[in-house]
């Protein structure tokens, strides 16, 4: 069977090794000129984002490259990115890389028509409508790794350093025009960063899944993007040339990001304010806090555990048999097994509490939480007590 195909779901995806050959038609056909790819700095110095904006130049699309990008970007990032926008004469944006670099790129493309601060367009209440439309600038998403699902997402995570938390940016017109899914660009990706996005892509399916609210199209799509990480991710992570496992890992990650929209939970909320004070990686610490949230939220997702371990064909179909499919996963590609190994303390446990607590993504806990919730979770996690 051939890897490859068109969809327009949830936008228009063009999935398929070699595709990116495509980039400057797509371009043209959102009438982008003179495109802006932005990036990060290691992916800059690579020789695909050469590549990528050779693409354009030979079709006769004059096409810059802009990296000043750090992972869980920030404002300055975005504004950095607005002015080198303005300052080439651009007309488009191709967002080129992981999730730091997708999300950063669809900001870039927001702003460049605003008046207001980024901050006014925080994915509160309807501050969305606040956004001058005409002002967007169209976008491309390349993605380079099979983790965050940026790429089919309507928003930007953006961390804000006045009080060191990270928010949402939203706008339902961020969702990039067109798509790009060529798993030949994610051949490179290291193991250890293969198996950090992978979980991350798991842990968006399955928050997904776990959260309690009313989404059965979501759900399913959330099942199914478990059941391929399940099946293809460690071979992913073990040989990183398979191109088949990269395949299904890179439509498995914008499965987990379409199906959020159902709701996130307390994996998130642990997992932002570790990366907006120490700058640990996101998919990674979702997967180290993975186990936790998951005793944690038990009584309150039994019986959808049973469901979903019968689907993924887990030989024992419960709760019991996920967690131990979770943890025996996280032991095969790599992960971590506390909070404590990738750098935070138990001091920062009531520190982080607050800002779990305010974080968008606690609304979709199975469970409601409280501070005291949280610093208790963030301990469990820093300490491996399940």
């Amino acid at each position: 069977m051939e890897l490859k195909g068109n969809w327009n779901y949830p936008t228009s995806v063009r999935f398929g090794a070699g595709r990116i050959r495509e980039l400057p038609d797509a371009c043209r056909s959102l009438g982008i000129r003179r495109p802006l790819l932005v990036t990060d700095p290691g992916l800059a110095a690579l020789p695909m984002v050469a590549q990528a904006a050779e693409l354009c130049r030979e079709a006769g699309l004059p096409c810059a490259v802009f990296s000043d990008v750090q992972a869980n970007p920030v404002e300055e990032n975005v504004n950095r990115g607005v002015a080198a926008y303005h300052a080439g004469g651009h007309d488009g944006v191709i967002a080129f890389g992981g999730g730091s670099a997708l999300d950063a790129a669809k900001a870039i493309a927001l702003m460049v028509g605003q008046k207001r601060p980024l901050w006014d367009f925080e994915d509160r209440e309807d501050w969305f409508t606040r956004v001058d439309v005409s002002g967007m600038a169209p976008v491309v998403a390349v993605p380079t790794t099979a983790g965050t699902g940026s790429e089919v997402g309507r928003a930007s995570v953006i961390t804000n350093l006045s009080d060191h938390t990270k928010r949402i940016i939203f706008h339902p017109k961020m969702l990039p025009a067109i798509v790009i899914e060529d798993p030949e660009l994610t051949v490179g990706l290291p193991a250890h960063v293969t198996a950090a996005t992978g979980m991350d892509a798991l842990s968006h399916c399955l928050e997904a899944w776990c959260s309690p609210f009313y989404h059965p199209m979501a759900e399913g799509i959330a099942a199914e993007g478990m059941r391929l990480v399940r099946q293809w991710l460690p071979t992913a992570v073990h040989d990183g040339a398979n191109l088949e496992a990269r395949a299904h890992m890179l439509v498995a990650s914008s499965m987990g990001a379409t199906a959020f929209q159902k709701g996130l939970g307390a994996m998130h909320s642990l997992s932002h304010p570790c990366g907006a004070n120490l700058n640990t990686h996101h998919g990674l610490t979702n997967a180290v806090v993975m186990p936790y949230v998951l005793a944690w939220n038990r009584k309150a997702i039994d019986q959808k555990m049973v469901r979903l371990a019968a689907y993924m064909g887990l030989g024992e179909q419960s709760f019991d048999g996920f967690l131990a499919w979770v943890l025996e996963l996280r032991a095969d590609i790599g992960i971590p097994s506390t909070l404590a190994e990738i750098g935070v303390r138990e001091e920062h446990a009531a520190v982080f509490a607050p800002q779990a607590l305010a974080d968008p993504s606690t609304g979709g806990n199975p469970l409601p939480m409280t501070e005291e919730d949280f610093r208790v979770l963030y301990l469990n996690s820093i300490g491996g007590r399940l």
